[in-house]
């Protein structure tokens, strides 16, 4: 047979979402459907002293309004359960659960014959508030004495990292340059194509069914069935279509409230948020305060690393635990630094909760990492490329955390690749950063940028890891079809075309003879979530396994012969509290990329020319997938990096809109985008396959702040370089 891994063959879901076939949740209707709104609060830090529904509920067309008090088990939580379903008083409620923590809190849902007279309905809800002090700023928030926003959480800290590795102060005593920055980086809005979206209804064995978009099948189920004082069972979640997430579908959105509604009712109930709701309604990339100071000779080795960063969770803790921990490891870069002192904080506001975004934490600490490491290099006098060729992370160095890396470090071979493809050129006395391509025009400057970076694939810091797969082989005397039962989430990335090459290949047979049956907590088995560039690496493993099995059994004259296998890969361990030490990940993947910009000194604006992008994916399953991954996280990025600029001030959403948080357009996209794939293969994944739908992601910032530095003399250390900021640092330069 011919070889499947390595082809680009066309995504499977490609002819149905380009004619409308495919059905995304805001597509699908039922008979005698529902419709459902929701009263928001709209106010960052409020008591919930009354909800009077009884207005509402006469309303034309209405069928009930649900409120706290309907809510079996108010709370939900991806890491823990500390936020409400619904926010108002119940009486033997939990403590705190009648106070909105920030402006997009659900008090009330109305459901009614038509979506128009549930929104006339949510006029007629009258609520009572007492409005409460705010703290926006988590600087001002970990402050003792404050506001106190969490019973039990001292000074609003949820958590704190530490690593101590080595003497950092005799190491800096060793140092013949140091250099210091303080970080800022903002607030991400997912801005996916389809807004939060979903249809309930009993299914015809009476369970809770949601069909909804998301990115863990059966944590969603999970949670369903615990806000519900469900039995897990009762509760099924199926994923049609899903148009974009990004990390914004791993917590809550409206699947549990529409699971009340239709548990309540007996009757499918719809709902479809606004731009506006889903802008206020799901959680945000997290702003980070960094403080960093690195040490090293005059020959170039760093010696030593101290950083302090602090993260602003929002209202709620969500993913934030688990965020810091990735920014805590990559805080200090992709480098071997003999000292290290590191302290992280996520701190509780009254900001829109913050949770998992595209590299989960390290486009934050890798944009602080390495521009300090441009400003050493500056310093010294020396090549950027050059200083991080002398300090990169090999095989067997050792993790901030005192352990080494897993075998199959990528750094040098993506940083070389990288530097030759932008025209660094390696000289006798080490690498030479080139001249822009382009040609100097009035008013215009041009710079050219580097960075690099990795990032773990899976589940960290001792998170339970694992994924299943069965496959059903069916036929008499060949295989005539194999039925792969999988929950991967098919969030636009192509994992369910990676499904099915990878089954091909592991059974020898034509794509044309492998069925999915995907995404349905009924049928499939658990895979956990499509986030960390963890599927690709976890299911492949899985559908290895299952295949073994199947294939044992369809020798053994089994039909059908069905074989289930359940992927565990190496453990991992958490933080040590005192030192830091730990196993953080079984697995990474390696990126480097190189920036041209142009830089208009009269209006400020920064323009992105080119990219280069070298990723080690270990094997591409399909590489025109990987670049379409690449291109796609490059135009996010510089969205972040020079474009978009969510504002929040007291708590509300300054930019509620795409006309006022603008995001990149193909005409924002960089003139060039150069992906080049590296193939070292990992030797613990799948056909030797990484993870990577986050990698090029992460130096992109850096990268473009050190070009627009070589254009400008300047160094820019908050994001994202709008006009505005870009002028008044030259006009504070003078120039």
């Amino acid at each position: 047979m011919d070889v499947v891994i390595g082809d680009s063959i066309p995504r499977i879901d490609a002819l149905s979402k380009v004619t409308g076939q495919a059905l995304f949740p805001g597509d699908l209707s039922m008979p005698g459907m529902a419709h459902m709104k929701v009263l928001f609060a709209h106010r960052p830090h409020a008591r919930v002293k009354s909800v009077k529904i009884e207005r509402a509920k006469q309303s034309p067309g209405v069928l009930a309004v649900f409120t706290a008090q309907d809510v079996p088990v108010n709370e939900f939580g991806l890491i823990m359960f500390d936020a409400p379903v619904l926010v108002g008083p119940v009486e033997g409620g939990r403590e705190g659960f009648d106070v909105a923590r920030h402006v997009g809190e659900k008090i009330a849902l109305v459901v009614a014959e038509t979506e128009k007279q549930a929104a006339q309905a949510l006029d007629l809800t009258e609520v009572e508030y007492k409005d409460l002090p705010l703290v926006t700023d988590p600087r001002e928030a970990m402050r003792p004495g404050g506001v106190q926003l969490h019973p039990g959480v001292e000074n609003n800290i949820l958590c704190h990292y530490r690593i101590r590795k080595g003497d950092v102060a005799e190491a800096f005593r060793q140092a013949d340059v140091t250099v210091e920055g303080t970080y800022r980086t903002p607030f991400q809005e997912h801005a996916y194509l389809q807004p939060e979206a979903g249809l309930a209804y009993l299914d015809e064995e009476g369970r809770v069914t949601v069909q909804v978009a998301g990115q863990w099948t059966h944590e969603d189920q999970e949670q369903i069935a615990h806000a519900l004082g469900l039995p897990t069972e009762q509760v099924r979640v199926i994923y049609p279509a899903i148009g974009g997430a990004f990390g914004g579908r791993e917590d809550m959105s409206v699947q549990i409230i529409l699971a009340l509604a239709a548990q309540r009712l007996k009757r499918p109930v719809k709902i479809v948020w606004t731009r506006e709701e889903s802008i206020i309604g799901h959680h945000k990339r997290h702003p980070m305060y960094i403080r960093a100071r690195w040490g090293a000779t005059y020959e170039g080795r760093l010696v030593a690393a101290q950083v302090e960063l602090i993260s602003d969770a929002g209202a709620y803790a969500y993913t934030s635990t688990k965020v810091l921990g990735n920014a805590t490891l990559l805080c200090t870069g992709s480098y071997d630094i003999p000292a290290v002192r590191v302290d992280t904080y996520a701190v509780y506001t009254n900001n829109i909760p913050t949770g998992a975004f595209r590299g989960f934490g390290g486009p934050q600490a890798i944009f602080a990492a390495e521009q300090q490491m441009n400003k050493l290099a500056e310093k010294l006098g020396m090549d950027p490329v050059e200083l991080r060729m002398k300090n990169l992370l090999k095989e067997r160095s050792l993790l901030s955390v005192g352990t080494p890396l897993p075998p199959g470090v990528s750094l040098a071979e993506v940083v070389e690749k990288a530097a030759t493809a932008s025209g660094w050129q390696p000289t006798l006395d080490g690498w030479k950063r080139p001249s822009p391509a382009s040609t100097l025009r009035k008013n215009k400057r041009y710079g050219l940028g580097f960075a690099c970076g990795f990032k773990n694939v899976g589940f960290s810091f001792g998170a339970p890891e694992q994924c299943a797969a069965r496959i059903e082989l069916r036929g008499e005397t060949e295989i005539e079809q194999a039925v792969l039962y999988h929950s991967a989430a098919e969030v636009g990335q192509g994992a369910h075309t990676a499904l099915l090459q990878m089954t091909a290949e592991a059974l020898d047979l034509p794509e044309s003879r492998v069925r999915l049956i995907v995404s349905d907590t009924a049928h499939t088995p658990p895979s956990g979530s499509v986030s960390a560039s963890r599927m690709t690496f976890m299911a492949g493993n899985a559908i290895l396994g299952a295949a073994e099995v199947a294939l044992m059994k369809w020798h053994a004259r089994e039909r059908p012969a069905v074989g289930s296998y359940t992927y565990r890969p190496p453990r991992t361990t958490p933080y040590d509290p005192e030192t830091g030490r730990c196993e953080p990940n079984f697995a990474y993947g390696y990126v480097a990329e190189a920036a041209e910009v142009e830089v208009d000194a009269e209006t400020g604006h920064v323009r992105v020319l080119r990219v280069w992008c070298v990723d080690d994916v270990g094997h591409a399953i399909n590489p025109q997938q990987v670049q379409g991954q690449i291109e796609g996280a490059i135009v996010q990025a510089q969205g972040y990096t020079v474009l978009e600029n969510f504002i929040m001030k007291d708590g509300q959403v300054l930019t509620p809109h795409l006309s006022t948080y603008l995001i990149p357009t193909v005409l924002d996209a960089p003139q060039e985008i150069q992906s080049h794939i590296v193939e070292l293969r990992d030797p613990r994944g799948p056909f030797g396959a990484r993870g990577m739908g986050e990698m090029p992601y992460l130096p992109f910032a850096p990268a473009v702040t050190d070009a627009v530095h070589a254009a400008l003399g300047v160094w820019f250390d908050e994001l994202p370089l709008t006009p505005d900021r870009v002028l008044a640092a030259l006009k504070k330069r003078g120039g």
